[in-house]
């Protein structure tokens, strides 16, 4: 496999919304129109079964990314900025706008909008919103009904609304090197899936009791989660047949 970036416009907008849970909705926006957090929140209401789009997130959980040509020099450059509250998610940001190693900037906080005790007064009434769904969604600029998975914890799994992938991938800390896994799967997922997927990253450093309760003893590792049977591959994600044949449900776990 190589390392090439995911295929994106070589000049974009893009914008990504956070869940306080860690979920993610975002967009790559070639018209560079920049005026995309409606649908976004939209969309999560619609995802998640919210009463009402969550607009209140929008100063607080967002980054955004301009990558345009400078007319003086002609060179593409790249301006890409995240509010305080997600900037622990500039891997995450980087494998899905190609951004390889970029430093993100940290947006000014929003007095009075991003307050915690502010946030914790939506909590009643938007709890999905706290809540881990494993979602990572990108929505289409021509793609007004953006096809998604929600999985369920409960313990009657039901059929998912799109027939999808739901995959988790382990990793301990943010070095290069998973940097260079992230956007690797990435690029792989977008180009042999013809399915939707969620991606869901998850730092065992910091969440040791996800990688327990999911079995996970060595990173990295990647866990399919959805459909059924339940298959993983530990240490070797740069054997692309491996990573097929896991998905296709061909792989012991």
């Amino acid at each position: 496999m190589t390392s090439d970036k995911p295929l994106l416009p070589p000049l974009f907008k893009g914008i990504a919304l956070f869940t306080p849970g860690g979920d993610l909705i975002y967009c790559i926006d070639p018209s560079k129109q920049g005026r995309w957090h409606l649908h976004l929140c939209v969309s999560l209401q619609e995802i998640l079964d919210l009463p009402e789009p969550p607009h209140f997130l929008v100063p607080c959980y967002t980054a955004t990314i301009d990558h345009w040509l400078n007319p003086r020099t002609q060179q593409i450059q790249t301006f890409a900025e995240a509010y305080p509250a997600v900037m622990r998610h500039q891997a995450v940001l980087n494998a899905i706008f190609g951004t390889g190693e970029l430093a993100w900037q940290s947006a000014p906080w929003q007095e009075g909008l991003c307050d915690h005790l502010v946030l914790t007064t939506y909590r009643s009434t938007f709890p999905q919103l706290w809540e881990d769904h494993d979602l990572v969604v990108r929505l289409d600029l021509w793609d007004a009904n953006p096809s998604y998975y929600e999985p369920t914890t409960s313990a009657q799994q039901p059929e998912p609304k799109t027939k999808g992938y739901v995959l988790r991938l382990f990793v301990a800390g943010h070095s290069s090197a998973t940097q260079r896994i992230l956007e690797n799967l990435h690029e792989l997922l977008e180009k042999n899936l013809g399915n939707p997927y969620t991606l869901k990253v998850i730092d065992v450093l910091t969440n040791p009791e996800q990688a327990e309760s999911n079995q996970v003893s060595a990173t990295p590792t990647l866990v399919k989660v959805w459909p059924h049977p339940v298959r993983r591959i530990v240490g070797d994600l740069d054997n692309v047949e491996k990573i097929l044949q896991m998905l296709a449900g061909q792989e012991n776990s």
